[in-house]
């Protein structure tokens, strides 16, 4: 896998990037949204089992290719996991064109100054050289903003850039996620905030180094336009955040150079119960649509 190819996938491809990453809290929920309840499975094992046959079907339908999905968010264990003996990585990169990624950060922490910070990852030097063995291009890990509080902003902002140093020492491009919950009343100033410490975060990178960056929709339209244009910015991608498919679009079609990440937004429609056929035909229409979203702006 070529490093450099995959960061021209990134930086030039015309397309959005996959989260495929459900953890073992949000699987229950993602599986149900898919026809799948809690009855067929007995322990997390299986439950397992089932989200991977459902990435692996996402992954290897005609409609997900590096044409319009130009990057791929997996959970541990899907990376951990083959398809169709090939190891998930592997598969999506040389079947697909696809840049994978993998999810770090293992949950949060309990709200502090209306934010919640990522909880430690003492572990993490290990699994960062497991995702190099793998093939793994970059990481991505979240926190969450649900107010408009300098100081909690701050203290995201720095663990963010901390652990993305982390990531990059070990060789992997890092995607930041602060994301602001889209429905505080205050979510604008939370913005303006969290922009402010992101710039500021930025400029002290050392010279030539890069990061990407996965935020909300914002209030107002390209508003992080500067975060875009950065140069220490590889790419800044967008979450759903749940917003609906259609309404994520119409924000996201928008704001110019700004793609696409979605997660729920993305398997909407999806059913365990569809032929393949049927799969593949909801699976293009989503695909297509997120992607005429990114390209948009």
């Amino acid at each position: 896998m070529s490093k450099a190819e995959m960061t021209a996938q990134i930086r030039d491809g015309q397309g959005f990037i996959a989260a495929l990453d459900q953890s073992g809290g949000s699987t229950p929920k993602a599986l149900k949204l898919y026809g799948v309840d809690e009855s067929a499975w007995t322990d997390e094992a299986g439950m397992f089992d089932l989200i991977h046959a459902m990435r692996a079907r996402i992954i290897k339908s005609p409609a997900f290719d590096g044409s319009k999905v130009v990057g791929a968010i997996l959970f541990e264990q899907t990376m951990d996991r083959t398809i169709d003996g090939i190891p998930t990585a592997t598969y999506l990169w040389d079947k697909r064109r696809v840049v994978p990624f993998l999810k770090i950060d293992k949950g949060l922490e309990a709200e502090v100054d209306g934010c919640q910070l990522m909880k430690p990852m003492p572990a993490l030097d290990a699994l960062l050289a497991k995702a190099v063995k793998a093939g793994i291009f970059g990481t991505k890990e979240r926190s969450v903003i649900s107010a408009a509080n300098a100081k909690g902003i701050q203290a995201v902002v720095d663990q963010q850039f901390a652990v993305g140093a982390q990531v990059s020492a070990a060789g992997l491009m890092p995607i930041l996620e602060p994301e602001v919950t889209i429905s505080i009343a205050d979510k604008a100033e939370a913005e303006d905030l969290l922009q402010k410490a992101l710039l500021k975060g930025l400029d002290a990178l050392p010279a030539g180094q890069q990061v990407m960056l996965k935020l909300s929709l914002p209030t107002v339209d390209n508003f992080y336009a500067p975060l875009v244009d950065h140069p220490a910015v590889l790419k800044v991608v967008a979450l759903s955040g749940g917003h609906s498919r259609d309404a994520a679009n119409k924000i996201l079609a928008r704001n110019r150079g700004i793609i696409a990440s979605f997660s729920r937004a993305l398997s909407e429609g999806l059913s365990a119960k569809q032929s393949d056929a049927e799969f593949d035909t909801v699976l293009k229409s989503a695909v297509d649509s997120i992607h005429a979203a990114s390209i948009a702006g």
